[in-house]
């Protein structure tokens, strides 16, 4: 689709074939709406979730979220491996004394440890790495929810995170029930790693810029 002009820039809007709720902004002008958003949200509401994205683009968002994923992968490959480690260390300690257990926990940790010692902490910058690139992440959702409120998008932007967060507590219940399970929210390293605010939060956010101004 041709681009439309925003303080000089032009920008593309590419349109994913998915009927899911959501939209992205990329590197090199582009801004994505899945076609259930295109096609099942009224203009106004499409056209705030379109400021959000815009937002992230006159923020320089996008090309940080692109760097910051090539360099969280590191870190990310880290922590998949302590991962592995652990639930190895549970399941031989299943299978075997407690005694054998300790001795293989002192192992990996002096392991650990001079790894850490050798290489001077990196090790533990790159585990970092991925949390505070989604802190990051955190911040600019923030900043681009700011970007529309202050252009007047505000109530039409918090009609569609309440939608957005109505969706997702019908999801995680569903998978609590098929689970057999109760319902339960994002764990606490979940919510580290988490990319974007909880709505809550986008919401409590919002709530200046809906207040009637005097």
């Amino acid at each position: 689709m041709p681009g439309r002009r925003t303080r000089g820039r032009r920008y593309e809007l590419w349109i994913e074939n998915s009927q899911d709720l959501n939209a992205y902004a990329a590197a090199g002008h582009i801004v994505g709406v899945t076609r259930f958003a295109l096609e099942r949200l009224p203009s106004a509401q499409l056209a705030a979730v379109l400021a959000h994205e815009l937002g992230h683009h006159t923020g320089g968002h996008a090309w940080t979220s692109l760097l910051g994923y090539w360099y969280s992968l590191p870190g990310r490959v880290a922590w998949r491996g302590i991962r592995r480690i652990v639930v190895f260390t549970v399941t031989v300690a299943s299978y075997v004394s407690c005694l054998a257990t300790a001795v293989l926990i002192v192992v990996i940790g002096a392991f650990t440890l001079a790894t850490i010692t050798m290489l001077y902490g990196l090790p533990l910058v790159l585990l970092a790495i991925p949390y505070l690139i989604a802190a990051v992440g955190r911040r600019a959702e923030l900043r681009a929810d700011e970007y529309a409120a202050v252009h007047g998008f505000a109530p039409k932007l918090a009609e569609v995170l309440h939608t957005m967060h109505g969706m997702e507590l019908q999801a995680r219940h569903h998978a609590a029930a098929a689970a057999g399970k109760p319902v339960t929210g994002p764990g606490t390293l979940a919510q580290l790693l988490a990319t974007h605010p909880d709505y809550p939060t986008r919401l409590l956010r919002l709530q200046p810029y809906l207040q009637p101004r005097p």
